[in-house]
Order: structure tokens, then sequence, then C-alpha cells
């Protein structure tokens, strides 16, 4: 089976291949030392054809000046032990030739012949970027390897395509979208992201050093485990300060991302498909299209990084619209206060209630469906509860929508019960090993979606739903990994292609659904963050990042989300309190600024609100929407995490044409009544003047200007007290005279 550009590597190669502007061209070769140099932003990354034909790192860093010297002398192999394939950084390896370093190509032929030795064949310059072919030295295997730079960020994007131009089938072992070099240093920091449902986002730091660290999912998805995102630091580099280079993956399967120190001291980071478990037949023909593996670099520390990929997500991966990037809507979500016990009476008592605090969007939950009594059955059955909703789900949008908001439904397409009348007809549908048990997770499998007639078939009933109502909105969950990964329906030399096939064809619906309603958006929810990657943000609106809603934990989550991916996409919800995942009580104020440095959502049961909440939700949304656009689109500074110095979360926001900032500050508890000091502002205008209020509408604390420079904010800094647990404050700072 021929596999597909992703739509994004498709827009990026389109993007390329526009006629060049020569003033303005980010991309160039130098034919005496076949040197390929590609600029943007502030850094430059090259690389060359060596003399032996292979591709060659050169540089990847800050911007160089034009004209700068970039070759090298040839490398050499080290010993017997170690020959040249080894010493070479190879910009895309073929595992042949005597390498023993992590190939980004590995493949077997039916003869047993698995050496594959890649050279340059040609090239091909684009507007910011260079296409490449390589092909063994005596088969015809050949791989088109993509490069893109992003104009303002100097991210780099790297894919490639593998093509049997051969009479034989070949048998594809391990494929990488690209391998990215760093040079010889021993002071690096790894630092990735790892966790579990409930407790996803964990920053994780070790030493880079000789020994490999494997950033993986085996589960068929992104999962929670560990994120596609890494960094890598130097030893004096800080949140503001130092070199950093950085990079994502955008691929929602299974996923390996493997960085080491080869024997030469340089570091060697190669992500793409998942080995394990893995291999893809390549018909005569046929080509494999890898996904793209976007990285970065950063002179200004983890701080900076995280800023550069904000800014290259929000304004070249996200989904816009007409140009411009949405921002997202105050939502509420019913399941908090329903769960699965809904019907039409009692969603629209909570709509008209989220209606007075200025809920934009109201979201309805699972339990609209089948026979959705409970997470035992109905998932399949994607038509609405006769019982629940006896004259369809038409009253309730309408009275949603006569209240202000748009109305949205959750849905979990790819997921069956073995009670639901789908499995019943189809239970061949779901991913299986024949004649193996069907380990079910939250009571339910996997559909397969690999196979095109159970892809046909979603798309068609999730378009259905869409045209037969009138629905803004769509929360897509995914609440397990998979199980006995089998396709006994395909042929068994094709069975493990699964783990591409399945994500090709989520990506197909999804596109798909997009182009034929255009006005709906998407959130991508799997049992938290367990599927948020660049490859599904490509095609969502926004990400719920956790199932656990407790404002304090949410700060670290929230914290390592934001390392990788942008405020512009991260939902928050304001829940009850005492918190169901972990009986913490906070305060309602507390909450709110928790959940208002992303989207914001609210979760509560509002039937049990008294009038005092409803006040006070409704000074945190009037407030939250003054901010909105700067706390999803602007620059995020992170001020200080929790630490025992200062156990307090402060992170400022500040808006992209600088005119506005949002300062949150929220400390679990106090000692001791042990002095807190001022919080110093970052990324001000020094000679702009700032006027500040506090976004609860209370008086500032005396001695606190209303107004003041912006060096002043950044130099002497705004003193919050705070006394007692879970106290919390945010500001606003408004930039006059402009």
């Amino acid at each position: 089976m021929t596999m597909r550009l992703t739509p994004l590597a498709g827009l990026l190669a389109a993007t390329a291949l526009l006629p060049a502007a020569p003033a303005v061209a980010e991309s160039s070769y130098t034919a005496d030392g076949q040197v390929f140099r590609l600029d943007g932003g502030d850094v430059t990354y090259a690389f060359r054809v060596n003399e032996a034909g292979l591709l060659q790192a050169v540089y990847w860093g800050s911007r160089l000046a034009a004209g700068d010297p970039l070759v090298k002398p040839e490398l050499r192999g080290h010993s017997g032990f170690d020959v040249t394939a080894n010493v070479v950084p190879q910009e895309f390896a073929g595992w042949g030739g005597g390498l023993f370093q992590e190939p980004a190509l590995k493949v077997a032929y039916p003869d047993g012949n698995r050496d594959l030795v890649l050279r340059y064949v040609s090239h091909r310059l684009t507007r910011d970027g260079v296409t490449v072919s390589l092909r063994d030295i005596q088969r015809p295997l050949e791989v088109t390897l993509t490069y893109s730079i992003d104009r303002a960020t100097g991210i780099v994007g790297r894919s490639a395509s593998i093509r049997n131009g051969g009479d034989t089938d070949v048998r594809i072992d391990q494929a990488a979208a690209a391998t990215y070099t760093l040079p010889v240093a021993y002071d690096y920091k790894l630092h990735y992201l790892t966790g579990r449902w409930a407790a996803e986002w964990t920053r994780q730091e070790r030493p880079l050093t000789a020994g490999a660290t494997v950033i993986e999912s085996r589960r068929g998805s992104t999962g929670s485990q560990n994120n596609p995102w890494f960094a890598v630091s130097r030893a004096e580099t800080t949140e503001d300060a130092g070199p950093v280079w950085f990079g994502a993956l955008a691929w929602s399967g299974s996923f390996r991302i493997t960085v080491d120190q080869d024997l030469t001291g340089r570091a060697r980071i190669v992500g793409g498909f998942n080995p394990f478990d893995f291999a893809y037949r390549l018909r005569p023909g046929e080509q494999l299209d890898t996904p793209t593996f976007y990285a970065g670099h950063a002179d200004d520390g983890m701080g900076e990084a995280s800023r550069l990929l904000h800014r290259f997500q929000r304004n070249s991966v996200l989904p816009r619209d007409d140009g411009r990037l949405p921002l997202r809507p105050v939502l509420y979500n019913s399941w908090e206060a329903t769960e699965f016990d809904v019907d039409e009476a009692g969603q629209i008592a909570l709509a008209e209630r989220a209606a007075r605090i200025g809920v934009e969007r109201f979201v309805m939950d699972d339990g609209w469906f089948g026979a959705r009594n409970n997470d035992r059955a109905g998932l399949g059955d994607w038509t609405v509860n006769p019982t629940k909703f006896p004259n369809g789900l038409g009253p309730l949008i309408r009275r949603v929508k006569s209240l202000g908001m748009d109305f949205g439904l959750w849905v979990e397409p790819e997921m069956v019960n073995a009670d639901s009348d789908l499995y019943r007809a189809h239970p061949d549908w779901v991913i299986n090993f024949d004649g193996r048990p069907r380990t079910e997770g939250r009571n339910q499998m996997v559909l397969n979606l690999a196979r095109e007639d159970v892809r046909d078939h979603l798309l068609e009933v999730l378009d259905r739903l869409l045209r037969e109502n009138d629905i803004a909105f769509l929360k897509w969950d995914y609440n397990r990994n998979w199980s006995e990964p089998g396709w006994p329906a395909s042929e068994v030399a094709d069975q493990q292609e699964i783990y591409v096939a399945y994500v090709r064809n989520l990506y197909y619906i999804l596109d798909e659904l997009r182009r034929r309603h255009p006005d709906v958006e998407i959130e991508s929810c799997s049992g938290g963050g367990g599927r948020i990657d660049m490859g599904i943000m490509s095609r969502t609106d926004q990400m719920w990042a956790s199932d656990n809603t407790d404002p304090l934990d949410r700060l670290q989550i929230q914290d390592g989300f934001t390392q990788a991916y942008a405020p512009a996409v991260m939902m928050a919800w304001v829940t009850d309190s005492p918190n169901w995942l972990n009986g913490r009580a906070t305060p309602l104020d507390f909450r709110f600024l928790s959940a208002m440095q992303g989207g914001l959502g609210i979760g509560t049961d509002l039937n049990h609100w008294q009038e005092a909440d409803f006040a006070t939700a409704n000074r945190y949304i009037a407030a939250y929407k003054r901010i909105r656009e700067t706390v999803q689109q602007g620059e995020l500074h992170r001020l200080n995490r929790s630490n025992e110095a200062d156990a307090r979360w402060t992170n400022l926001y500040i808006a992209g044409d600088g005119s506005q900032a949002a300062l949150f500050t929220l400390n679990q508890g106090t000692h001791k009544a042990d002095p807190l000091p001022a919080i110093r502002l970052a990324g001000l205008d020094p000679e702009a003047r700032y006027r500040v209020e506090r976004m609860d509408g209370a008086a500032l604390a005396a001695g606190t200007p209303e107004v003041a420079s912006g060096a002043y904010w950044m130099g002497q800094g705004i003193d919050v007290a705070m006394r007692g647990d879970y106290q919390a404050a945010g500001f606003i700072f408004t930039r006059e005279g402009r």
C-alpha cells in the first residue's frame, strides 16, 4: 500500500516549492564544498556531501554571517573497531557499511541482504529549504529527504520518503524522520517529559553521556508515559540564558526518539516510527513517508526555547481561520456535574447557569448516546439515546444557542464496548490477534482504523452527526491504549503496518471532517494528555492536558505542558472543591487563577453554587476575556517555579505587541511569616509606562504605584503579600501612551 504525505508535510512541501525570491532566500548551496545552508530567525543549519558521498552534518546553532566558512576536514575511521560510517555524523544513515550507531533506516530484502549504504544523488533548492535524493550504492532503494526552515523562528522541519524502485519487495524494519547532531561537548543535559494518567508532563533532566536514552511509546498512540519532545542544554543554561537545542516529532502513534553521545563526543538525536514490533512491506514502486521531526535552537535559555516553539506552533502548525488563529472560548463541560446521568432538562438547567457567568461554549460530555448509562455499554453506537433525549438534541442545542453560547459534544469514535450494537455486528473490526484474548481497558476495545471499512464507517457516522445537528465543537476522547495489536484481515507480511496505517487513517478522518465542516472545532483528549503531539496539533484546535483538575497539581502539569506546547491550545478547568482526585480543598479564586493560564473551562456542578460563587466567577471570567489573547497567543515568561526559597508558581504572559501583560502568582502555603521577595517582571519595554490593576478588582497593596515604567516593574518589581494556604493573585499591566 502506498502511503500519502501527511497534510502537514504536504503543506510544507507545497510551501517550499513556491517561486524563489532571491533577495530573501533562506537556503543556499555552495558547489565547491557541496555544503547546504539553511538560515531562519537567529539560526543556521548546515550539512554537506562528503567525499564518500555520505550526507554529513556540519553546523546547527546561532546564525552565522553570510560567507562564513562551513567546510570541515574529511572524517576517517577511528580504528578497526569503528570504521568511517560510525565517525561521520550522518544526516540519514542506512544500517550498513559497518554502522553500529543508531540508524535512520534499516531494511531487509527477500534474498536476506540487509546492508544499506545511502549516498547522495541529487538535490533541489526550494525557497526555504532543500530536498536531497539519496540511493543505495547498489540496489534501487531511494530516499528523498525534505528540509525546511521557518524564517521567523529558525525551526527546521525534516522528513524522509523511502521508495522501492526495484522489482522485489523490501521490508522496512526501522524508519526515522531525521537524525540531528550536536557538536562535541561533555556537559550536555537532556530534558524530556514523562508521566501517567492524572500525572502527565513531569519534567525530567539528566546528563547526556554515552549510553542511549530512549524516549518512546509502544502504545499505538503518543501516550502519557513519554512525550515526543526533547531539549538539550549546556551546564550553564538556565531558564533565561544559555544555549538549548530542542525538538518535537509530529506523530500520534508509536514513536521513538533515541539520544546518545557517540564515540567522537557528538550528541545524536534520532526520531521517527518506533521499530518495536514494526515491519513495513514496500512493494515495487511503493513508498513510505515518515512524519516530520521539527527541531530548533535558542541562545537565551529554556524559556526562549519554549517561546520559539509556541510561536512556530501558533503560526505554522495549528489550524487557522481565514489566516487568523482563533481564540479559545470560555467553555463549560457537564461531565463532573452529571457524569453519565444526562438528560435534556438537566443539561438545560446547567446551560442556564453557565450563561450567567459569561460562558461562551456549552459542552455535553459522555452519556448522550446508545445504551450509555455507564462505561460498560454503548460505545460505538453514535445515535442519540431516545429516553434521555426523546426529541433528539435539537431542543437542547436551540436553548443553548438562545443563551448566547454555541454547543459542543463529547465523542470517542475509535473505541467500542463489547455490549454495543456495533461490536455485535462487527466483532472483527477491533484490533486483535485471531484466537487470542481481547484485553479490555475501561471496559472497551480499540477499533482498527487501519481497515478502510472501519475508517469509512466512522467518517460517515461523525459526518452525519454534524450534518444533522448544529454542533460547533467535538471533544474527541481516546481512553485506552492498544493491546494485541493484530490485523488478521490483512496479509501476514502487511499486518505490522497497522502502526502507520491506523494513524494515517485517523488523520484522514480528522482532515476530511474539517474539510466538510470547516466551522467545527475539535479538542484532542486521551484520558487527559495521552495523545498530544504536533501531528494531532495540526488537525485540532485545543488539547486536554490532564484529567487531573486539582488546581495545585495543574500548576506543575501546565508548567511541563507549556515547555513543549503553546498555551493557545491548553485547556484547563475550574472544578469542584474538594477536588475529586485527591480531596484537596482550595478557594475558588485559586482555582480560577490556575485555570486562566490557558484556555479557560468550567467543570463544576453549578447546581451547588451560591450567589457569592457566581459573583466571583463573573469577575474572573470578565478579567479573563480582557487578557485572553495575551495568555493564549502572547509570550510566556516563567518567573518562578515553586522551590524551597520561593514556593510560588509565578508566570507572566506578554501580548505580542507589548501592550498588555498578565501576571499570575499562586502559593501552596506560607510558613513562619517569612517575607516574600518582590516579583520582578521580564520582557517589558523599559521606557514605556504600565498601569497595574488586580484581576479580582481589589485595591492594590499599600505602596504599590498604579503606574510605573517597564524598567521599574522589571527592576523593583511588585510586592505581593501572601499569608496562609492556597493564596493567589493576578494582575493586569496595560501600557499607556501608545
